[in-house]
């Protein structure tokens, strides 16, 4: 048998230096991370600059006697800010009205976008592009323009009271001026811009497998035995998501009736929200550091809520990873 010719094989030489890849390879990761500090350093400037520093300049103003004026000297004041804010009867009175309104607004929020989602997501339905378009388009209208809009349909001599006296009602409510129709009012403002709280259950709906559907029809479910032992189990961690998002905005809720009663509270203090209240402080009273105390409360507040939230949603809520 014939020999095979002799292949020659090239020798790679390597440079060994001290540590070898190891080094190169530490350096190439050190390279990257430099890079990835360069690219995030805008938000990292910004975080420190526009909400960290503020926080703790805030949280210092608590001690002190801060005013726009300053009138008096700066000094140290310890806890008469928390003392005085305790003992503030509009504080509980400014945060009485705001649990009372996100008693009737958060219900609304959470079902009303998921009805209306559920429904777009049916396969039977037509024309569903042009109605989440059309639900969505109040959302990017500019909020306070949408507001002044909503006054004048509201008024005495709007639009849904003229529709109101059409189908019949004698007496329509007078919504902006009636501590019992205020509350109403605001939250038919705020189904208005529910568009992108139906996006979101939109976008949960879409990821439900389908198949789960199909086992459900052949076990003998309805739509009401599907809706409630397939999809709302899986919109669960949706559903919380839109809940923990209300409780942060119902807490900050002020713009509204800001726009809509100057920031008095009218009618008869029904619209002297926590936040309105906050607001009038650091900006009509210039009281700075009663201000931030104010603040610093609502923060506290807010925490306290979304950490009870987070504790009963290890019951509630289903992910589909855990086991």
């Amino acid at each position: 048998m014939d020999q095979l010719p002799a292949v020659a094989i090239p020798r790679l030489r390597l440079r060994r230096g001290r540590g070898g890849p190891a080094i190169r390879s530490g350096s190439l990761a050190r390279r990257e991370a430099r890079y990835g500090l360069l690219f995030i350093s805008p938000w990292i400037i910004g975080f420190l600059a526009f909400t960290l520093f503020p926080m703790v300049a805030t949280l210092i103003f608590t001690f002190l006697n801060v005013t726009l004026a300053q009138e008096q000297p700066l000094r140290f004041v310890g806890l008469d800010n928390y003392t005085r804010m305790f003992a503030d009867q509009h504080v509980w009175d400014s945060l009485v009205v705001t649990l009372k309104f996100a008693v009737l607004w958060l219900p609304i929020s959470i079902v009303v976008p998921f009805l209306i989602a559920v429904g777009l997501n049916n396969k039977h339905i037509r024309g569903a592009g042009i109605m989440r378009t059309l639900f969505f388009l109040p959302y990017v209208v500019p909020f306070v323009a949408g507001v002044l809009v909503w006054e004048q349909m509201l008024g005495d001599t709007g639009w849904i009271n003229g529709f109101l006296k059409l189908v019949g009602v004698a007496n329509p409510p007078s919504w902006l001026f009636d501590t019992g129709a205020i509350y109403p009012a605001l939250a038919m403002m705020g189904i208005w811009g529910i568009g992108a709280g139906i996006i979101i259950n939109l976008a949960g709906l879409r990821g439900i497998p389908t198949e789960l559907y199909e086992a459900a029809r052949i076990d003998g479910a309805g739509a009401w035995a599907s809706l409630r032992n397939v999809t709302i189990p899986l919109m669960s961690p949706i559903i919380f998501y839109t809940l923990i998002l209300g409780v942060v905005d119902v807490l900050q809720y002020f713009l509204v009736p800001l726009v809509l009663k100057n920031g008095t509270g009218e009618p008869a203090g029904a619209t002297l929200f926590y936040n309105l209240n906050l607001y009038r402080t650091f900006f009509t009273y210039q009281e700075m550091s009663y201000g931030a105390t104010l603040a610093w409360f609502l923060f506290v507040l807010t925490l306290g809520f979304t950490f009870v939230l987070f504790v009963l949603a290890r019951r509630r809520v289903f992910y589909a990873g855990e086991r």
